[in-house]
Formats: C-alpha cells, sequence, structure tokens
C-alpha cells in the first residue's frame, strides 16, 4: 500500500533525512523560522496545549552562553552553526488555554496540580520538537537535534524566570560537505510492531 506523500517529500521528511553535524555559513532568516512554525503550529498536541517555546540563539554572547552548557561533543558544531534553537516546554502553558481551546472554557483548571501540569507540558512539548524537526525539513534546510547538554545550567542561563524548561537544542541551517554521520540500521517491522 503507498502512503500519501510522494517520494520526493517521504525522501525530504524521513528516508534521506539525518541528522546534520556541520553546516555552511549561509544564514538561517527569520522569515525561515517564520515559516516553519507557521507550518508545525497545526500539529496535533493534547487539549491544543501548544506547550513548546522556542529561543532563537543569534547574538555571539547568546550562543557563548549556551555552548557553556553543552557537552563537549555539541560546542564546536553548536559554535560555528548558522543558527540554533533552543526548544523548550512552558510549565504555564495552561494560561493560554482560554484562546487555544475555546471550546471548553475551564479547561486550565484541569491542570492546578504543577507536578502534572509539568509533565503535561512536556510530553506535548516533545511531540512539537519532532514536529519542529519535520518543519525544518520542509524548509529544505537541515537540523542538528541534541540532548547532550546540562538542563540544569541550561535552564539557569535561558530560563531562569522557572516558567519553561529545555527538551532539545537543535543546530539549523544548510548542511555542509560531510555533514553527515553514516546511516545506521534501522529496526526492522516485525522487531516492533505487534497485534493483539
Amino acid at each position: 500500500m503507498s502512503l500519501v506523500l510522494d517520494q520526493a517529500a517521504q525522501n525530504l521528511l524521513f528516508r534521506e533525512a539525518r541528522t546534520a553535524n556541520a553546516f555552511t555559513d549561509e544564514p538561517v532568516s527569520d522569515e525561515q523560522i517564520q515559516a516553519i512554525y507557521d507550518l508545525v503550529k497545526y500539529a496535533p498536541t493534547a487539549l491544543n496545549s501548544q506547550p513548546l517555546r522556542v529561543v532563537l540563539v543569534r547574538t555571539p554572547e547568546a550562543r557563548q552562553r549556551l555552548v557553556g552548557t553543552l557537552a563537549e561533543g555539541n560546542k564546536a558544531k553548536t559554535a560555528a552553526a548558522p543558527l540554533t534553537a533552543i526548544l523548550a516546554a512552558a510549565h504555564d502553558f495552561h494560561e493560554k488555554l482560554d484562546k487555544t481551546f475555546p471550546h471548553a472554557p475551564n479547561a486550565k483548571d484541569r491542570f492546578a496540580e504543577e507536578e502534572a501540569r509539568i509533565r503535561t507540558g512536556r510530553f506535548n512539548g516533545a511531540l512539537q520538537v519532532g514536529y519542529f524537526i519535520l518543519g525544518v525539513r520542509a524548509a529544505g534546510l537541515a537540523a542538528g537535534p541534541m540532548g547532550g547538554f546540562d538542563a540544569d545550567l541550561l535552564n539557569k542561563e535561558f530560563f531562569g524566570d522557572g516558567r519553561a524548561s529545555v527538551l532539545a537544542v537543535v543546530n539549523i541551517g544548510k548542511p555542509a560537505d560531510n555533514a553527515w554521520f553514516d546511516r545506521n540500521p534501522r529496526l526492522d517491522f516485525d522487531e516492533v510492531v505487534t497485534t493483539v
């Protein structure tokens, strides 16, 4: 059975997409990032909660602060990337539910308990991280998502008010020559899927 997406789109988004580890110095514009966001904002989250918050790291000072929070293997490539996005989950996402989920005017009351709210925000924010990466690919750019960072330090540097917490750091740009590691194998259908 064929998929609805044509082969070129399947390849762009999935089969040929890999984590980029090196980029050209071609800038990534605010317009490109806005187009990415304007696409991926429509992807589903529970109660249309939309907890993802994005911090674009453009200034040398902010980049230096970010690089100081990263694992050693992520520092040089992030310092050289044309743009880096810090993707975080808002802890107060429920405050916007009156706007994003208007047919349930008391939806935010479901999240009075902080621990459950943060857990819900991080889960749905993680979904949005995946959508964001696909959006970067759909824009013809490469994404280099990373989890190698000191979360406590990064949160202190960029989310000191405690209203959000980091989920991922993503380098964005046009891939340079030799930007990719070799493709690693994937699990087969029968190794992953069971029917009950």
